[in-house]
Order: C-alpha cells, then structure tokens, then sequence
C-alpha cells in the first residue's frame, strides 16, 4: 500500500493533487493550490490551515482495492449513506404508509400530514425512526457491502475481456444479488416499524414494539414480507398489517389505486433517498482515498504463480 508524508485523510478527490512526491508539502497539495503562497506547516493532524488558506492533506494511506479493508469501508459506506437518509425522510414514508393502508382517511399527501399533525403533533412524524434507522442501516451495509463483492466476484467469473463488454449486465447483476441480501436484513425492522406507523395504538417504537410484534406473529412473522419487500409491492402492507388480502386491497383501493396510491410521494421520496444516499456514499469513498463507484472496472483475479 502506497503511504506518504502526511497521515491525515482527504476530502479532496486523488486527481487534484500532484503526481510529483518531492520535498516538503508540495506532493500533498491540490495543483490549483500549489502556486499560493504558503507557510509550512506543522506536523499534526490539524495544519489543514495554512496562512489564509485551507488545505486538507492526501491520504496517509490507500487502502488496497478488494481487500477485507476495502470491503469494510464499503459496508460502512453503506450503513452511513442508507440509514441516516432514510430517518430523515421518516415523515414522508409514515405519510407514504398511511396513505397506502388507511385511503379513506389519509386522502392526500397534505390532508395525510394535517391529520396526522392533529392526531399526533409534531412528534409523531417520527414515529418509528428508530427501526428506520437501525432497519436501513443493515440493509444498507450488506447492499453497498455485497455489491462491492459481486461486482467483483461477477467480473472475475466472466474474465478480462467479458467483463469489459458486459460491464453494465455484470453490475446489475451484483446489485441484485446484494440487494436479496440486503432486504433479509432489512425486513424484521421493516415489520415492526409499519405496524408502529400504521396501526394505532400498537406501540410507541422498537423498545415495546418487538417484543409485542413477537408475541402475536412470531419470529417467522419477521420474514412475511419479505418476498413482496422484495418485489416492492403495495398489496404487501396490507396482507401484513391489517391482516388483509390482496383481493380485499383491490377492491378497497381498485386496480388503479392499487398501483399509484401514494405513487407521486414513493417518487419524491425515493428519489430524494437515492440521489442522497449515492452522494453520501460516494463522499465517504473519497474520505477513506477509494475511487469513486463506476470510477474503474474491477480488475479480473490474476493466478499466482
């Protein structure tokens, strides 16, 4: 592993700084920085100020693409990006969900937020962010984690010259396989926070919301979901939560309603989440001196001699 002068690690992406290790600072600050005039710095972690300038050195050390360190900074990644994203946007689902299993009461994304405002107060548009949080923090980690090695693991099966051509057929088919991992971690904490935001009454979140979700449903009640989770399905909330079928969500909602109940706030929502989560993501690479995703094809495994 490449090491330099310097042990503090950047925020800076690799291709602003100098390619020339020489004396001194130079080897560690971006090109369009080197020309400033600016006085040395000292040798602890926050000379990041130097004069009037703000410089945040390279990374000490470059963490081996592929390595159990790799994998590890990814799956990090992952917890970071998915589970903070997705407890910010805890009102919006409660809302999402609501309106899904309750549409003659939850009428409209805004009616569904004044009556829940009503109802609850402020406090409970986040209800069940702690599920959320820990829930989404899992699934991030084995989704961004597991692809990570798919992707890697994929290439290497199809060899150099495959998996150049099908590149875009090989990532896919590693974020598939991560996210069937990743929704295995992510149902149990799923169950438990749609039956906290959907069901009155039931529980005030995880703490005495587990508990009382295994009592009545068991540990297999955990995992009914998860073949809709899966498929991303609406009539899955209502089997699982009010204990309804899909014929009984079709003539509730209708065939229509059944498919775009809630359908422009998913949008808003999920597009918000991934816009956010690959940012988040990706800074994150870039802190720890990884590429960023999509930056470079993974090198086939080479035989050792």
């Amino acid at each position: 592993m490449a090491k330099n002068n310097h042990s503090c690690q950047s925020l800076i992406p690799s291709f602003l700084y100098s390619s020339s290790v020489g004396s001194g600072y130079n080897g560690g600050v971006p090109q369009f920085l080197q020309q400033s005039k600016l006085s040395p710095p000292s040798n602890s972690c926050d000379h990041g100020v130097l004069s009037k300038n703000f410089v945040i050195p390279a990374p000490s050390e470059k963490i081996e693409m592929f390595s159990p360190a790799y994998y590890l900074a990814c799956t990090a990644g992952g917890v970071f990006s998915c589970g903070l994203t997705h407890m910010t946007v805890t009102p919006l689902d409660l809302v999402k969900c609501n309106m899904q299993i309750d549409p003659s009461k939850y009428k409209s994304i805004t009616s569904g937020f004044g009556v829940l405002l009503k109802e609850q107060g402020a406090r409970g548009f986040f209800r069940g962010w702690v599920p959320t949080l820990l829930g989404y923090s899992a699934q991030g980690a084995c989704k961004f984690g597991f692809y990570e090695f798919f992707k890697k693991y994929y290439s290497d099966m199809a060899g150099p010259e495959n998996a150049a051509k099908y590149k875009t057929l090989i990532y896919l088919a590693g974020s598939a396989s991560a996210e069937l991992i990743a929704d295995v971690a992510l149902c149990p904490m799923e169950a438990v926070k749609v039956r906290v935001q959907t069901q009155p009454g039931f529980a005030r979140g995880l703490a005495d919301g587990m508990p009382k979700f295994l009592r009545s449903e068991g540990y297999s009640g955990l995992y009914k979901g998860l073949v809709p989770l899966w498929g991303r399905q609406i009539p899955c909330k209502h089997k699982h939560v009010q204990g309804a079928t899909a014929g009984d969500a079709v003539r509730q909602l209708g065939l229509w309603g059944l498919f775009t109940r809630g359908l422009p706030l998913r949008i808003v929502m999920i597009g918000t989440l991934t816009g956010a989560q690959w940012g988040i993501y990706d800074a994150f690479k870039v802190f720890v001196g990884l590429p960023t995703t999509g930056g470079g094809a993974p090198a086939p495994a080479v035989a050792k001699p």
